[in-house]
C-alpha cells in the first residue's frame, strides 16, 4: 500500500519537474519586458519582432525543409526496411543489415555526426542543405524501421493472403491491402522522424555549411550571449507545432482503427 500511493507522488514530481520549465518558458515568451525574467506585462511583441528578424526565420525555413524532405526519406527507407526484416525471413546478410539499420539508436550523436562528416570530406561533398538531409535522413529511418516493424509482427496477414488467393496482384495488395492497415504506423513514424530533425544539433552541427544553419544551431549560438525573449517566442511556435501534429496524428490514428473495427464487425456479420 506505501509504494502504491508513494508511485503517483515520485510520477507527479517527474512531469513536474519536465514540464514546468516548459511552462515559464511559454507564459514568458508573451513578456512585453526585455529582460526575460522580469514580467513586464502581456503582449505579443516578440512575436512580431520574430518576422521581422531575418536570420531566424532563414533559419526556421531551412530547418522545415531538412525535416519535410528527411522525414520524407527516412520514413520511405524505414518502411522498406521493416518489411525486409519482417517478410524476408532469414536472408544472407540479415544480421549486417539490421545492425546497419538500428546502429544509429545506440550509437551517440557526437560519433554519427563525425563519422558523416568524415564521409562527405571524403567523397569531397560541400557541406549544406544537401549533406543535412543526407544525415537526418540516415538517423532517422532506423525509428520509423522500429515503428512500422512492431506494427508489422502484429498483421494479420490472412488479409493480404486472402486478397491474393482472390487474384489480386502482390504489388496491388500491398498497397489496397497492407499499406491502407499499417498507414497509422508509417504516420506516426514520420511525425517521430519529423520532431527528431527538427529538434536535432549535433548532427547538424558536423554536417551543416554556409547557408544551411537549423534553427537549433541559431538558437544555440544566440542562447550562448543570453537568452532573449525571440527565443522564448520561436520555442513556443516549435512546441505549438510540435504539438498540433502529435493531436492531428492521433486523431488519425484513431480514427483509423475505429474505421477498421467497424469494417470487421460488418465482415463478421456478413459471415
Amino acid at each position: 500500500m506505501k509504494s502504491g500511493r508513494f508511485d503517483p507522488v515520485i510520477l507527479t514530481l517527474g512531469f513536474i519537474f519536465l514540464y514546468v520549465p516548459i511552462l515559464i518558458l511559454v507564459v514568458y515568451s508573451f513578456n512585453e519586458s526585455k529582460l526575460v525574467t522580469v514580467w513586464g506585462g502581456f503582449s505579443l511583441h516578440w512575436y512580431k519582432a520574430i518576422w521581422h528578424n531575418d536570420s531566424l526565420m532563414d533559419a526556421a525555413w531551412v530547418t522545415l525543409r531538412v525535416g519535410i524532405v528527411s522525414a520524407s526519406a527516412g520514413t520511405l527507407l524505414g518502411t522498406l526496411a521493416a518489411l525486409a526484416l519482417v517478410r524476408f525471413g532469414r536472408f544472407p546478410g540479415r544480421l549486417l543489415f539490421s545492425g546497419m539499420v538500428y546502429a544509429p539508436l545506440v550509437m551517440p550523436e557526437v560519433i554519427t555526426g563525425l563519422s558523416l562528416l568524415l564521409l562527405f570530406v571524403a567523397l569531397d561533398v560541400d557541406r549544406g542543405i544537401v549533406t543535412v538531409t543526407l544525415a537526418h535522413t540516415t538517423f532517422t529511418m532506423c525509428y520509423v524501421a522500429i515503428v512500422v516493424q512492431s506494427k508489422l509482427l502484429t498483421f494479420d496477414r490472412s488479409l493480404e493472403e486472402a486478397a491474393l488467393d482472390l487474384g489480386c496482384p502482390p504489388v496491388r495488395t500491398f498497397f489496397r491491402i497492407t499499406l491502407p492497415l499499417i498507414f497509422p504506423a508509417v504516420i506516426s513514424g514520420w511525425m517521430l522522424a519529423f520532431t527528431l530533425s527538427l529538434d536535432d544539433l549535433v548532427i547538424a552541427s558536423f554536417t551543416t555549411g554556409p547557408g544551411a544553419t537549423t534553427l537549433p544551431i541559431k538558437i544555440y549560438s544566440q542562447v550562448r550571449l543570453g537568452v532573449t525573449p525571440e527565443i522564448n517566442a520561436i520555442c513556443t511556435i516549435l512546441i505549438a507545432l510540435v504539438t498540433i501534429g502529435v493531436i492531428i496524428a492521433s486523431i488519425g490514428t484513431k480514427r483509423r482503427e475505429v474505421q477498421r473495427q467497424r469494417d470487421e464487425h460488418l465482415a463478421a456479420r456478413a459471415s
